[in-house]
């Protein structure tokens, strides 16, 4: 039986002044290929209603989803914004690439004597595309640069040769999901997203092959914003944000904090907090004590911009957006989003 959602949208002022960005980690994954788009067509998934009933609530004009299952017309999204329209929320432009996750390397990674199983794709996946990630936009979409096929060995000081053979060095792409640096064609120039969905540094041995590598992920955009790339062609774009699930806590839980510190204290960035209700940085709710909830899902804007408002939709009661069980349902991690003035050039 279909959830029945009740939805209540922030209002704005001088809505055509504010650009409202958001992500959210959505748990829209399933078990094999084509189920999402089996369950969001027939319309009977709570977990599926009570995600676009947030998505909903978030009011974005550019929102960046995690964990969404990848196929390659893009049924799934487009169902879902099909979906989304229904509900008021028309997002008339969207992307999605075939991430990694789920995408064999040929290799045993993970040194368990198979070559074909979840852990030995390049990202974690028990089917291409499983958990890929997808932008939705109510502006058109630009030039896209996606960073997803560069491998870990490539990045400069890279710490893969600490953590992998000769075999998995040739191979293993750097980005666990997906890196993006996407363009959005605003009707005064283009806003740039960064986009990622960084490994979580968890689940591996006392070599820390996750660790390592969640930090070279975020450690890859530190060196782009200084004028380095793969391709050699620098970034240049004076309106942008670093935006994802970057899966590590600035003071709890499990990582090599000193990447995602650099990357939070970068001179081309500043970190708005995005605040719960009541106080709070958290974005993911676990189990306590361990890993107990934790700020791991950002949006960094560059720092000249003017950050107008910031937060976590985290709702403490039915007063406001959505309720807390609409919220629970949807996803163990909550949306954040933050409102960039656009101030006139």
């Amino acid at each position: 039986m279909a959830l029945a959602v009740a939805v209540a949208v922030f209002t704005q002022s001088a809505r055509a002044e504010v650009l409202r960005l958001a992500r959210f980690y959505t748990q829209l994954s399933r078990a094999g290929p084509g189920l999402l788009l089996r369950d969001l067509r027939r319309g009977e998934d709570t977990q599926i209603a009570a995600t676009i009933a947030v998505i909903v609530a978030a009011r974005a004009d550019v929102v960046l989803l995690q964990d969404i299952d990848f196929d390659a017309e893009a049924a799934a999204l487009d169902a879902l914004a099909g979906a989304l329209a229904a509900s008021g929320a028309p997002y008339p432009y969207r992307l999605s690439l075939r991430p990694n996750t789920g995408r064999p390397t040929g290799v045993d990674i993970d040194g368990d004597g198979r070559s074909h199983r979840a852990r030995d794709a390049h990202g974690y996946g028990r089917f291409n595309g499983q958990g890929g990630m997808a932008l939705l936009s109510r502006y058109p979409i630009g030039a896209v640069r996606d960073f997803s096929a560069f491998l870990w060995a490539d990045l400069p000081e890279s710490r893969a040769p600490l953590v992998l053979g000769p075999e998995a060095l040739a191979v293993l792409r750097l980005a666990t999901v997906a890196a993006w640096d996407v363009a959005i064609d605003l009707p005064d120039g283009s806003f740039h997203i960064l986009a990622l969905h960084a490994g979580p540094p968890v689940f591996d041995g006392p070599e820390d092959r996750n660790g390592q590598r969640n930090a070279d992920e975020l450690r890859f955009w530190q060196l782009y914003l200084d004028g380095w790339s793969p391709d050699g062609s620098a970034f240049a774009a004076p309106r942008f944000a670093v935006m994802g699930t970057l899966n590590i806590d600035p003071e709890k839980g499990e990582g090599r904090r000193d990447a995602l510190r650099a990357l939070l204290d970068h001179p081309m960035l500043q970190d708005p907090v995005p605040l719960r209700p009541g106080g709070g940085t958290e974005t993911a709710d676990w189990p306590a004590p361990l890993p107990g909830n934790l700020r791991v899902d950002y949006i960094l804007p560059a720092a000249p911009l003017v950050v107008r408002d910031a937060g976590v939709l985290w709702p403490l009661d039915d007063t406001g957006p959505l309720s807390p069980e609409i919220a629970a349902i949807a996803s163990d991690h909550r949306l954040v989003w933050v409102d960039i003035a656009l101030l006139p050039r």
